[in-house]
This record gives C-alpha cells, sequence and structure tokens, in this order.
C-alpha cells in the first residue's frame, strides 16, 4: 500500500477537466456492445472499473479499440457474443458486475463473474433474485448473492418488481436482461435513482417508458451504434467543489460537468450549506445535460439531509462529509444505510477516519451526526481500498493545519487516475 502525505494550501486556483462520468462510461461500453453498428465513445473514463467492463466485453467477443479517452466499440448485436473462456473478473466495479448478469441473464451460454476481495463481500441478491424470477439459472456463494457465482441464462419473461432501495444498479440490471425477456417488464422504485440507462438506450433506438418512480421496457428492442460525448463525472467534481468552498483564496471553474437531475444533489446540498457555486454554459448533448462549474470561498452551515435527496448524492457522501465537519453547526445525515454495502462499509469508515483527523463524528445506524468544527488537525488515514475515501482524506489534508498522511492512495484510479497530479496542480 502507497502512503502520500498531502500538505495543507492557503488557496487554489485554475480549470479542473475531470474525467469522463464512469456511470456514463460503463453504460455506454455496454450498450455499444451489445448494438449492431459502430459506437464511439469520447471521453472515456480511463478508471480501473471502466476498463474492467470492457476487458469482459473483450471476453465475450466484442470487439473495441481505444486511443486515450475515446472508443470505438465494433457492435454485431448480442447474438454474437461468444461464450468466455474464463471467468469474467468484475475487479472493484459493482456497476460491472450488476450491470453485466443483466446483460447476461438471457444469454445461450454460461458465465463465471468473480472480483477483488472488496466486491466478492458485496451483497448481489438485490440482482440476483430478481434475474431469477425472470428466468435465469444463477448458483454462487449463499445462494447466490457474494461472488463468485456462475449463471446460465435462460429464456426470459417479463416481470413487475417493486423496489425496497432506489438502486441505479438494480434497477438497470433489471431492464438490461428485460430487453431480452418475453413481454414487459418494468421496475418500481421508492425513490428516483440515477436514470443514464432509460437515458443512453433511448439514444440507442430502444422505446423506455418512464412514468415517475417506474421505468417499463419491451423485449426484442433492437439497439443501433451511436455517437457518445461523455460528460465530466460529478462525483468527481465533488471534491473539488468541497475544496473550493472550504480553502482560503481562489477559484476553481470545472468545464463540461454532468448536471443530470438524478446526480445533483451534491449541488443543493452545497449550496443549501451556503456555497458560492455558480453553472455556467447549460446545453445538453446525447441525452446528458451539462454546465461548466466556478466555486469560490464561502462559510458554510450544517444542514440535515435525507430522504429522496440521498440517492441523488450517494456516492458524494464521503466528501460531503469533510465539508460538514468544517461547517459551522450540525450536520446530519439520514436514510443512507446503502453506504454501508458499497467499496468499505463508509459509514464507519468515514466516521473513523474523520474522527482520527480532528473531526466530531457520530455514526448513525443509517448515515452520521457530524459537529463542525473551525479547522481540522490532520494526521493518518486509510482509503481501505476505496477510492472515494482516498481522494477524500487527500482533500482533508489540503483544508487541515497539520497534513494528512493517507495510505492506500493508489485506490483513486478506480475513477480518479490523475487525481494527485491536479491537486498539486491547483494548489497556492
Amino acid at each position: 500500500m502507497r502512503g502520500v502525505f498531502i500538505k495543507p494550501v492557503s488557496g487554489v486556483e485554475g480549470e479542473i477537466r475531470v474525467p469522463g462520468d464512469k456511470s456514463i462510461s460503463h453504460r455506454a461500453a455496454l450498450l455499444g456492445g451489445m448494438a449492431h453498428g459502430e459506437t464511439h465513445i469520447s471521453n472515456f473514463l480511463l478508471g480501473q472499473d471502466c476498463l474492467s467492463t470492457l476487458q469482459c466485453l473483450k471476453q465475450l467477443g466484442v470487439h473495441w479499440e481505444r486511443q486515450g479517452t475515446e472508443v470505438w466499440i465494433r457492435g454485431e448485436g448480442m447474438e454474437a457474443w461468444q461464450e468466455p473462456t474464463d471467468v469474467l473478473d468484475a475487479g472493484n466495479s459493482g456497476t460491472t458486475s450488476r450491470l453485466m448478469l443483466g446483460v447476461l441473464a438471457g444469454a445461450p451460454f454460461a458465465v463465471t463473474f468473480t472480483g477483488d476481495a472488496s466486491l466478492r463481500s458485496r451483497p448481489m441478491r438485490r440482482v440476483t433474485d430478481p434475474l431469477k424470477q425472470m428466468g435465469a439459472q444463477i448458483l454462487g456463494r449463499l445462494g447466490g448473492n457474494l461472488f463468485p457465482l456462475t449463471m446460465s441464462g435462460g429464456q426470459l419473461r417479463g416481470q413487475t418488481f417493486r423496489t425496497t432501495v432506489a438502486s441505479a444498479q438494480v434497477k438497470s440490471a433489471i431492464i438490461l436482461a428485460g430487453l431480452r425477456a418475453s413481454g414487459e417488464t418494468s421496475v418500481e422504485e421508492p425513490a428516483l435513482s440515477r436514470d443514464h440507462t432509460e437515458r443512453m438506450l433511448r439514444g440507442f433506438g430502444v422505446e423506455v417508458l418512464s412514468d415517475k418512480m417506474t421505468v417499463r421496457v419491451n423485449g426484442g428492442g433492437r439497439l443501433t451504434g451511436q455517437d457518445v460525448s461523455t460528460p465530466g463525472d460529478i462525483s468527481s467534481a465533488a471534491f473539488f467543489l468541497v475544496l473550493g468552498s472550504l480553502v482560503g483564496r481562489g477559484e476553481l471553474i470545472l468545464p463540461n460537468v454532468g448536471i443530470n437531475p438524478t446526480r445533483t444533489g451534491i449541488l443543493e446540498v452545497l449550496k443549501a450549506m451556503g456555497a458560492d457555486i455558480e453553472l455556467l454554459d447549460v446545453s445538453e448533448i446525447c441525452g446528458e445535460p451539462r454546465a461548466t462549474l466556478r466555486v469560490r470561498p464561502a462559510k458554510l452551515k450544517g444542514i440535515e439531509i435525507g430522504g429522496d435527496m440521498i440517492p441523488r448524492l450517494i456516492d458524494e457522501i464521503p466528501i460531503l462529509a469533510v465539508a460538514a465537519s468544517l461547517a459551522q453547526g450540525e450536520t446530519v445525515i439520514r436514510d443512507a444505510a446503502e453506504l454501508r454495502v458499497k467499496e468499505t462499509d463508509r459509514i464507519h469508515t468515514v466516521a473513523e477516519g474523520l474522527n482520527a483527523l480532528g473531526a466530531k463524528v457520530e455514526e448513525l445506524p443509517d448515515g452520521l451526526r457530524i459537529q463542525g468544527q473551525p479547522s481540522l488537525r490532520g494526521g493518518q488515514a486509510s482509503s481501505f481500498g476505496d477510492h472515494r475515501l482516498a481522494m477524500a482524506w487527500a482533500i482533508t489534508g489540503m483544508l487541515s493545519k497539520d497534513g494528512v498522511s493517507v495510505e492506500d492512495m493508489e485506490a483513486a484510479d478506480v475513477s480518479y487516475p490523475e487525481f494527485l497530479d491536479v491537486i498539486k496542480k491547483v494548489a497556492r
């Protein structure tokens, strides 16, 4: 494990082009492989998670080429996919594993899935149980709840599902399986999760019906290859929005950041806390809204966060907790029990890490209670292999009095391989 010491800074300045959106990059690659005709993806995220998706597609016989952040996929339809000769390894990627399970649920061959130690401990039953109901045959640890597991695709039947947790991965897996099922497949969620799959399927020529919290698709839809322009990932931008808000002086500009309404919870919460964030050059390309974000220092105050807001900022809670630790007053985050089954138990690891750095954080069953401090002293914290923790502790180091030594900083490569270089470039 590589330890990196992050020094405190007094200001920041510069323009940051954050990497392509991780969720959209995954889906563009998968749908491009399922489609007929060429798909060209620009600004593809080169993090390890998205590269795992490309590698799995290669094992399934999908031909693609990559030059830098551009990817060309020569789609021949799923009927051309081949039974892999080896296990599909999703690495650390929950998105690769869960979406690929849905895509392959109706394939006429067997596939075995695995991942790294973290992924092998993450629950899959919320995906595998619906796929079994649709007709897929799945065998694995704890009744198909944990990797490794083997799935033999079958004749799928469309079903109606009502999920208990708003999860884009679960919804997407079911909808993607529904493309190869007979009849209609529908998913009703308790709150709106990110809708990149629905938007992109429409772009690839598939009719997807959305009505409030319900999404419907009929089997047999044909996908046609497309040009996909991937916006910058707002989850990656969130680290710089917090840094720019809490640093002593300066300004950060972040062009071409995705502002899909199902993902902008971080913007709304930071603004409610008092952040000075402006949206400039708002546009929509390939069905995804985007904008240039400008952030300047501001005095933040604590607020309460919960309910339907949580699915719209679930991945940003680690860095949001950092912001709350340096805000005036108390911040309470509830209804976020989903954090316990991420790359780490993020409720526990965020509380433990921030307290070690001088914060006052109480771990709740479904969230965190954070008492804001005028400053954090810094110290030492581990990412535990979680990319979002690695970057959150690095930002904490820049905002602390004494700096932070981050253990296992290389975990950031999952979603932002250039992160360390970028924070050095904008530090003043």
